[in-house]
């Protein structure tokens, strides 16, 4: 959710740039005024989250991952303004988060560094590749002082969850400009990387190959109608994606679009994904993730990024259950809730 047409100053410093479960009583977030370490056992979307230790997750435009038993959150670590690596948090109830480590960080010493002091590192996701028992770290990448003309996808690959993890590379995906970005990794073990192309014109997926580490030559547009901030999840054989449209951080209608094969045709719905107060804007925020909950049939957790402009690492996160009428997907806002909602709602018999 950025205007990548006007970036410069201040504007630029706003672009090289919250988790749950512990909620504060501040309503902003300042460096060293958010000290509450209270227990919680219920997700609060929009308000301030704070980790085991009492300080404000920060792990914006992520993805999490579900590995031996425990929940593993990647997400841009963001100051006010700067964009300063990837931060990996951990859960074992989605509920209580504990910071881990900063996942990949900037390179403070080579200036001539990909991920050098001053780049801008996004919507971090990560996969595990079974074949090679790696994790594989990809992000939309902006080289340092170039604005955002770099439009890169980047790959960094660790043999352990939380890392660190060594930086490989970053190009353009089959030669197209790549922002944001999401993974997606089918039934069958095959990853592919949906990316925003073409200025944000075009919504592209590429197949990754089998050590996950680049794309293949299978590579397609889905559509063409100004999209980004890609997130996706399957349900009864059915793909479906949810997407923004681009109006810089200003929020916006998301779209579903659903599709019976990756590579397409993509069909978009009539009706908005979202219900609720403020469903015309996504609740003031933007799709970044998809959250399959982990033993759970046909459970999805949509979550999203309210973004704060003024203050990025004051942005909030939008987690909420996905319900499913006439087999069509809906995400209903929610003051707050708890996982129990999933079997509580489907024995009110709500789901379809």
């Amino acid at each position: 959710m950025k205007n990548v047409f006007a970036i410069t100053g201040l504007s630029l410093a706003l672009l090289t740039g919250c988790g749950q479960h512990f909620v504060a009583q501040q309503s902003t977030v300042e460096e060293g005024t958010v000290k509450k370490n209270t227990d919680s056992s219920k997700i609060s979307p929009g308000k301030i989250w704070l980790d085991d230790n009492g300080e404000v997750i920060n792990a914006h435009g992520g993805g999490v991952i579900f590995q031996q038993g425990k929940y593993y959150w990647f997400g841009e670590k963001r100051g006010r303004f700067a964009s300063e690596g990837v931060n990996v948090y951990s859960s074992s109830d989605l509920y209580n988060w504990k910071l881990e480590a900063m996942a990949l960080s900037q390179d403070k010493n080579d200036t001539l560094s990909d991920i050098a002091r001053g780049c801008v590192m996004e919507r971090p996701k990560v996969l595990y590749n079974e074949k090679t028992k790696k994790f594989v770290l990809w992000f939309h990448l902006e080289l340092r002082g170039k604005g955002y003309s770099a439009a890169r996808a980047a790959v960094a690959v660790s043999d352990n969850v939380t890392g660190p993890y060594k930086y490989i590379s970053s190009f353009r995906p089959n030669g197209n400009m790549s922002r944001d970005m999401t993974l997606y990794k089918d039934d069958n073990g095959d990853a592919y990387i949906i990316y925003s192309s073409r200025e944000n014109y075009d919504l592209r997926i590429a197949k990754l190959t089998d050590d996950f580490l680049s794309v293949t030559t299978a590579d397609t547009m889905l559509f063409s109608n100004h999209r980004e901030a890609p997130a996706i999840f399957k349900y009864n054989n059915i793909y479906h994606l949810i997407t923004s449209g681009c109006t810089g951080w200003k929020s916006n209608k998301a779209t579903l679009h659903t599709a019976t094969n990756l590579f397409g045709p993509w069909t978009e719905s009539k009706i908005n994904p979202m219900s609720g107060p403020q469903a015309d804007i996504t609740f003031d925020g933007q799709s970044t993730f998809v959250l399959p909950v982990a033993g759970k049939k046909d459970q999805f957790i949509f979550l999203a990024d309210k973004w704060n402009p003024g203050n990025l690492k004051d942005s909030r996160y939008l987690w909420l259950p996905i319900q499913f009428k006439n087999e069509t997907p809906v995400v209903e806002w929610m003051d707050e809730w708890r996982l129990g909602w999933f079997e509580n709602n489907l024995k009110k018999g709500n789901n379809n």
